[in-house]
C-alpha cells in the first residue's frame, strides 16, 4: 500500500508539472513594439493618429493570444521631427525599454539620419510614413522595411496625372529639405518621360520654404508670378495647412492653373481644414479609407470609427498595418528571434487594409497601390473626400531594385 501511495504520488506531482509547463501563455514574456512618431509640435496628429491605429492593433492581437502566444505591449516615444531627437528616443526603447521591434518615423530627414544605426541595436524597424527612397536605397540595411508608399512612387503617380492635363509649364512649392527637393526631381524625370515637351521653370523661380515657415505669402506671390501651367505642391502637415488656407484667401486656388498635392488627403489635413479645403484639387494620399471594397478594409474603417469617432488616416493605417505585418512574418517564422522574423519579412505578401503589398527582399521596399483623387463636398462626411479617385497598381509605380542603388549586405 505504501508503494502504491506512492506511485500516485510521483503521477500526481507529474500531472501538476504537465499543466505548469502546458500553458506557456500564462508565463510567456511581453512581445514589446517601440514607437517613434512626431507626437508634439504643428505636425504632432501624424503622430497621435499613428498612436491610434497601433493601440487598436495591439488590443485586436492581444485578443486573439498575442504573437504566438505572447502578449504585446506597445511603447511610445517623441521624435519631435528631429533626427537627434528621434536617435535618443530609439536607443531608449532599444536599450531601457528592451522592445523586440520597431516601428515609426515621421519625417524624410529624421529617416535618412537615424536608419543608418539601426543595424547597431539589432532590431528591425518597419516605417511607415517617411518617404524618402533613400532608405530602401542608398542607405538601404537588412533591419530596416518600408510598408508604405515611397517617394518615388507616389511622385510617379503624380507626373502620371499631371500628363494628363494640358499643362506644360510646370513649378513647384515644397519643403526645404530632402522631401521636398527629392519631389520636384522625381516629378521632373517621370513627367519628362512620359510627356517630353513638358518644361520646368528653373531653381531661382520655383518655392522651397523653410520647414518652419508659417507664413508662405511671399511664397504664394512667388509662384503666382511665375505664371505656371501647372503646380506641385509637397507640403504637408501644419505646412500644408497654412498653404491652403493662405492660399485660398490668396486666391491661389482659382489660378489659371493645375495644382497637384502629393500628400492632400490626409486625413490630418482634412479634419484640420473642414469646408476650407478647395473642391476640385488633384490629392494623394498613402491609404484612403474608402478606396478598398474589401471586407477587411471595411472591417477596419468601421472598428476604428466606432473606436475614436473619426475616419483613419494613412498613419493611423500605417502604424496599425505594421503591427499585423510583424505578426504575419512571426507566424511565418514560427518562434520570435530577430533573424527569423527579418528573414521572413523578406518578400513577405500580407493583405492589409489599403490592399495585398509584397516586401521586396532585395531592397525591403513595399509594392503597394497608391491612390489620388478629387477634393469634393458630401455631405455625408465632415471633411472633403476623394471623387473621383484613381488607384495606381504598384507594380507599375515601383521602380526597378536595380535604379534604387540598394545594396543590401
Amino acid at each position: 500500500m505504501k508503494s502504491k501511495r506512492i506511485f500516485l504520488s510521483m503521477v500526481l506531482a507529474l500531472a501538476l508539472g504537465s499543466l505548469v509547463f502546458s500553458a506557456p501563455a500564462a508565463a510567456a514574456k511581453p512581445v514589446k513594439i517601440g514607437f517613434v512618431y512626431i507626437m508634439s509640435g504643428p505636425f504632432s496628429t501624424y503622430g497621435q493618429f499613428a498612436k491610434k491605429g497601433a493601440l487598436m492593433a495591439i488590443d485586436e492581437i492581444n485578443a486573439g493570444g498575442g504573437f504566438l502566444g505572447h502578449k504585446v505591449e506597445g511603447y511610445f516615444e517623441d521624435s519631435t521631427g528631429k533626427p537627434d531627437v528621434a536617435m535618443r528616443a530609439i536607443r531608449k526603447l532599444v536599450y531601457q525599454k528592451k522592445v523586440n521591434f520597431l516601428i515609426g518615423l515621421d519625417s524624410s530627414g529624421v529617416a535618412k539620419s537615424v536608419v543608418p544605426s539601426i543595424p547597431q541595436m539589432k532590431t528591425p524597424l518597419i516605417i511607415t510614413h517617411a518617404a524618402t527612397p533613400d532608405v530602401t536605397g542608398s542607405v538601404c540595411n537588412r533591419y530596416v522595411f518600408r510598408i508604405s508608399l515611397n517617394l518615388a512612387q507616389n511622385v510617379k503617380t503624380a507626373a502620371l496625372l499631371a500628363a494628363q492635363t494640358p499643362a506644360k509649364k510646370w513649378t513647384t512649392i515644397g519643403p526645404d529639405y530632402a522631401f521636398g527637393h527629392q519631389s520636384w526631381e522625381y516629378f521632373q524625370k517621370y513627367l519628362k518621360a512620359v510627356k517630353p515637351e513638358t518644361t520646368f521653370l528653373p531653381r531661382d523661380q520655383v518655392a522651397f520654404p523653410p520647414f518652419k515657415t508659417t507664413d508662405f505669402s511671399a511664397y504664394i506671390t512667388k509662384v503666382m508670378q511665375s505664371k505656371p501651367d501647372g503646380v506641385l505642391v509637397s507640403l504637408w502637415g501644419g505646412n500644408l495647412i497654412n498653404f491652403i488656407r493662405q492660399g485660398r484667401e490668396m486666391g491661389f486656388f482659382k489660378g489659371d492653373f493645375q495644382v497637384l498635392v502629393t500628400l492632400g488627403a490626409a486625413v490630418e489635413v482634412l479634419s484640420a481644414l473642414g469646408d476650407k479645403m478647395p473642391e476640385g484639387l488633384w490629392v494623394g494620399t498613402r491609404y484612403w479609407f474608402l478606396a478598398n471594397d474589401s471586407a477587411l478594409n471595411k472591417k477596419f474603417v468601421k472598428a476604428y470609427y466606432r473606436r475614436y469617432k473619426s475616419y483613419p488616416s494613412y498613419n493611423a493605417h500605417g502604424a496599425y498595418a505594421a503591427v499585423y505585418t510583424y505578426k504575419a512574418a512571426i507566424e511565418k517564422a514560427g518562434k520570435l528571434d530577430t533573424q527569423s522574423v527579418i528573414q521572413a519579412l523578406e518578400g513577405l505578401t500580407i493583405e492589409l487594409p489599403v490592399g495585398k503589398i509584397t516586401i521586396r527582399p532585395q531592397d525591403h521596399q513595399a509594392v503597394t497601390d497608391a491612390c489620388w483623387g478629387r477634393t469634393y463636398a458630401d455631405p455625408k462626411y465632415p471633411i472633403r473626400i476623394l471623387k473621383p479617385f484613381k488607384i495606381f497598381k504598384g507594380a507599375d509605380i515601383t521602380r526597378p531594385v536595380s535604379e534604387t542603388g540598394c545594396k543590401l549586405k
